[in-house]
């Protein structure tokens, strides 16, 4: 075909191709838009409200967990049987709910030296917890001594974590706060709304860049609850460090700060009770949610207390203690 004649046959068609364009355009009484599409998950994350303490809009969202004196979960209260209080002003609760969705975990496991021998005990407590996970909860590994590095991203494989657990191998020193950290920036990625971190560690930090100062700010600031089990070996008492010592306060003020829990372990017997008890609470919860008054929009830590309004004073419940308001 000569070229001149190809020219022609591509100038035509081009010429044909901006009329019919323009033909669209003038049957149209606006202008067209083109949205992008969504994927139909995110969609219904977007349309879900999280079960979290943050304040989006007007309504204050806060996952209750609330046990018997002795760890037992409870799940048969009311409505009627809490009192919220912001800045000290009682709050009409407008939305009740119990959760029992799927949770995105991650576990931040220590391989310092001074885990050395306690990794079997380490390894054997996470099992007893996952035993219990269930159909869309996801995970991810956090390793941590001198500096934390997450060795497995989110994945639903929970076999695939546990066995990179036990084939650990400690060594150095022990950074746990900077690990915190790291696993509360990793939780951005986060598919479910219920977000945990699990703590596998004697808590003896003596290399962490961030302080617990530093790392309170954040806890409050993300919607992420953390539980620790505190891996100590009581027969070497004599021998452990002054920061592994310090380890059992440092976890539970870590863990209660975030509305979790800590749960010590001396004894391989106490491994499957306290995995019973950590799967029951990041499972089973209360949603309280309420509409402040008055409503805040000043950026600043606004502090919420809950109270059992007919209930023995037994009874214990693990919440977060404030959020930070939004900036209108």
């Amino acid at each position: 075909m000569p070229k001149a004649f190809r020219w022609s046959v591509r100038i035509a068609a081009l010429v044909q191709l901006c009329t019919a364009v323009l033909a669209f355009q003038n049957s149209q009484s606006g202008a067209v838009q083109i949205q992008p599409r969504v994927h139909a998950a995110e969609a219904a994350k977007r349309d879900t409200p999280e079960p979290l303490l943050r304040v989006d809009s007007s309504l204050v969202l806060i996952p209750v967990h609330v046990t018997s004196y002795f760890g037992a979960t409870v799940t048969d209260l009311k409505k009627d049987d809490f009192a919220i209080f912001q800045d000290g002003i009682q709050q009409t609760i407008t939305h009740f709910a119990k959760d029992d969705a799927p949770v995105s975990v991650g576990v931040l496991l220590d391989i310092s030296g001074s885990m050395k021998y306690k990794m079997a005990k380490a390894s054997q407590a996470a099992a007893e917890i996952f035993q219990f996970a269930g159909p869309g909860d996801e995970f991810f590994l956090v390793e941590f001594n001198a500096r934390p590095k997450v060795t497995i991203p989110f994945t639903p494989d929970w076999g695939e974590v546990a066995a990179k657990i036990g084939g650990a191998k400690p060594s150095g020193l022990t950074a746990m706060l900077d690990a915190i950290h790291l696993g509360i920036g990793q939780m951005k990625h986060a598919r479910n709304a219920r977000k945990v971190l699990i703590i596998l560690s004697d808590g003896g930090d003596n290399f962490s860049r961030r302080t617990m100062r530093q790392l309170r700010a954040a806890l409050i600031e993300a919607d992420v609850q953390v539980y620790a089990m505190g891996i100590f070996d009581t027969t070497q008492q004599g021998k452990i460090s002054r920061e592994e010592r310090g380890g059992p306060d440092l976890l539970g003020e870590v863990a209660l700060d975030s509305g979790g829990r800590d749960f010590p372990i001396g004894r391989e017997g106490d491994l499957s009770e306290i995995g019973v008890q950590i799967a029951r609470q990041m499972r089973n919860q209360y949603i309280l949610g309420y509409s402040p008054d008055p409503l805040a929009v000043d950026g600043k830590y606004h502090q919420v207390n809950l109270k059992l309004t007919s209930h023995s004073s037994d009874l214990r419940t693990y919440y977060r203690r404030g959020y930070y308001a939004p900036v209108q």
